[in-house]
């Protein structure tokens, strides 16, 4: 009885995948949610500073000034840009620069007679990340010239400490190790969604339903089926990304245990598959089940700590989030693939994504009996 079970199961996943196989349309996303665009969101949507454009006004005209506007290189900044007083809102305003450095009369003789000169920093700060980080890379700039030319003229002490920062796991602080990996993570949950959700809806609209209620199968042994199927799916493609485009084209270093990460996979894909099914269900059409498939992914992106840190978010969101098993999946990922950590500090998270998992999978079951209902 159980081995015909499972038998069946069996069956309804291999249909599951000729579905998928037959579909050029999701085959291509597969293949491009993968490859090229982990690819390019890793090398191009940096979060460093690279070639932020700068002017510097330059109102003393001496030495000082000039070697505070000539040490602006790159990669962090293109050549600085020399413009009058006059012109910073214009600049500002149609987004020719991004900082613009005002530099005042007497600069050099202020710092010379001990005064406490002021050098106003100019940023728009509609790009975001570049302007936070620029701005302090700029303030360390000015720092380093006006102490490097007093260090000449001898009018300073050595400081009595030497600062030494030493980065762990990414020393070159390179936001695209981050960014590669977090994006392979992104696009599980998102396709995890998509395949076990369409695949539903596919049956629906084709009319194969019917079949599938005249058959010897159970309700759960349908949803069973579409999990295993398109989770293998999701897993194996993710698992190759990992391997030849992460690690291989954009040289990544991997510091845990794939295989831990690909076992963790299997436990956030039964919970994402199952939410997918039950988006799914809510749903009347595939435009329908779109939308909210898109509503559901952007809140467990940008809220899953794989954007943005979940320690700067408010406590009661960051307690709320800990129902969603992106939060913990992205935290797992972080802490094997960047840490090298093992079963003995992850296995908490592993098990919330198990838990939460049963709870979606028996939610999505219920709902799925419902339609099963009313569709006979």
């Amino acid at each position: 009885m159980m081995l015909g079970r499972i038998h069946r199961i069996y069956r309804l996943g291999v249909k599951e995948l000729y579905s998928v196989k037959s579909d050029p349309v999701l085959v291509f996303l597969l293949i491009w949610a993968f490859t090229f665009m982990i690819y390019q969101v890793a090398e191009n949507a940096k979060m460093e500073v690279i070639d932020a454009s700068v002017a510097v006004i330059d109102e003393d005209r001496s030495e000082l000034s000039r070697r505070i506007a000539d040490s602006f290189l790159k990669p962090y900044f293109k050549p600085a840009v020399i413009i009058s007083a006059d012109r910073v809102d214009t600049v500002l305003d149609t987004g020719e620069f991004i900082f613009v450095v005002d530099i005042p009369p007497k600069f050099e003789a202020d710092v010379l007679t001990g005064q406490m000169p002021e050098v106003q920093v100019n940023v728009d700060a509609t790009a975001m990340s570049i302007a936070g980080n620029g701005a302090s890379y700029i303030s360390n700039i000015i720092t380093q010239e006006v102490r490097s030319f007093l260090d000449q003229t001898e009018l300073i002490d050595a400081l009595p400490l030497n600062l030494v920062v030493r980065a762990k796991f990414n020393p070159n602080l390179n936001s695209s190790w981050f960014m590669a990996v977090m994006q392979i993570v992104n696009n599980i949950t998102l396709l995890a969604m998509i395949l076990t959700g369409a695949a539903l809806i596919r049956e629906r609209e084709h009319g194969t339903i019917e079949h599938l209620l005249v058959m010897p199968v159970r309700s759960a042994d349908i949803m069973i089926a579409k999990i295993w199927a398109n989770g293998l799916i999701i897993i194996v493609a993710a698992a190759i990304s990992l391997l030849v485009i992460v690690e291989g084209a954009l040289q990544v270093p991997i510091l845990g245990s794939k295989g831990l990460f690909i076992g963790g996979a299997v436990f956030y894909l039964f919970s994402i598959t199952s939410l997918g099914i039950f988006l799914a269900t809510l749903a009347g059409s595939m435009p329908q089940f779109g939308l909210l498939t898109i509503l559901i992914y952007i809140i467990m992106n940008l809220l899953s700590g794989s954007t943005t840190p979940l320690e700067s978010m408010p406590y009661w969101l960051q307690q709320t989030m800990q129902f969603s098993p992106s939060t913990h999946y992205v935290s797992f990922s972080q802490a094997v693939l960047y840490r090298g950590a093992g079963v003995e500090i992850v296995w908490p998270e592993l098990l919330a994504m198990f838990g939460i998992g049963c709870a979606f999978f028996l939610l999505a079951l219920w709902r799925f009996r419902k339609a099963i209902v009313r569709f006979s």
